[in-house]
């Protein structure tokens, strides 16, 4: 008996501790895109295995990919949500928010589709599996830009569609958090704009710090950006970053052509996005709450299992570190 108690607690020493997260802290969440296999050579997961490892990890709280190879509303009948439900609480673990992807704009070069309603179904659809499973955030896309249909008619349909699943969302109890993603609004004007003319009381921003700054948006911008959406926020996903200049030979000029770069994940910290100024900007205006890691790109060290826990791991201690109060 003494040496299975002495075993125990040798065991909980040696695991990695959870973020304890005070009512006012920025809160990690492991979002399950980074162990969905969607990026090459990355290492793919069933649910039960990254709730598994999210604990393993030391996280707390976790995202859910709304769609194949995760947690797609197809596939999970209200036996299987209650089951997953369940075997979230039994881990210890909460659910902060189900990632959703829509794409409001797809089909908007046909007057004919109802490209609108379509996104909102699936959102509402989203919705319904995210109050069953225990949270009421649901994070969603814009649309991207289709060419050959003006601006304000794709976005306008971005408006109506996220009016309308913002209804289907509300009969739930769930706020859907637009994150600047796709290419409509994403940039930070650009999304308080769509936030503030959508006007639905559960529609919130989800405010990231990497698109403006792949437009060159960083430090003191950037962090005045942050400072201006925290008020209209309810979440964040945070990854990190580098440019790979991509040269092309011609031979007519004996010379390289500088295209556009190219852009690989690497641990949190250690690339080009300034997110001490972001995280600065979101405490300034008064945004506290949850930030969402994902290793959503060709990971450097490559995605093997042990790769992606070591970079995940990696995450959290200098996220500790970087939004520690001043």
């Amino acid at each position: 008996m003494a040496r299975t108690v002495l075993t125990l607690a040798l065991a909980t020493a040696l695991a990695p501790a959870a973020y304890a997260a005070q009512p006012s802290d920025f809160i990690p969440v492991l979002h399950s895109v980074s162990y969905a296999g969607v990026w090459r050579g990355q290492a793919q997961l069933d649910v039960d295995a990254f709730l598994r490892k999210a604990k393993e990890l030391g996280y707390t709280h976790v995202e859910l990919v709304g769609k194949r190879p995760h947690v797609s509303p197809l596939d999970y009948d209200q036996p299987a949500r209650q089951k997953l439900k369940a075997r979230i609480a039994e881990l210890g673990l909460t659910l902060a928010c189900m990632a959703s992807y829509p794409d409001f704009t797809a089909g908007a070069e046909k007057p004919g589709i109802p490209a609108a309603e379509i996104g909102a179904i699936y959102v509402g659809e989203s919705a319904r599996l995210a109050k069953d499973l225990g949270t009421s955030c649901v994070r969603v896309f814009t649309g991207y830009e289709r060419p050959g249909v003006p601006y304000d008619v794709q976005w306008s349909v971005v408006v109506q569609g996220l009016k309308l699943a913002s209804k289907e969302a509300a009969k739930y109890g769930v706020t859907l958090a637009v994150q600047n993603h796709h290419d409509i609004a994403v940039n930070a004007d650009a999304l308080l704009w769509l936030v503030k003319e959508v006007n639905e009381p559960n529609v919130k921003a989800a405010f990231d710090a990497w698109s403006p700054a792949l437009a060159g948006v960083n430090g003191a911008e950037l962090e005045a950006a942050a400072r201006k959406l925290a008020p209209y926020m309810s979440y964040t996903t945070v990854a990190d970053y580098v440019k790979q200049p991509r040269l092309r030979y011609d031979a007519s000029i004996t010379n390289y052509v500088r295209g556009d770069d190219l852009i690989r994940a690497v641990p949190f910290g250690t690339g080009f996005i300034d997110y001490k100024a972001f995280f600065r900007g979101l405490r300034a205006g008064g945004y506290r709450g949850y930030v969402a890691y994902e290793m959503c790109e060709v990971l450097d060290g490559g995605g093997s299992i042990e790769n992606l826990d070591r970079t995940a791991r990696k995450f959290l201690e200098a996220f500790r570190d970087m939004t520690r109060e001043p």
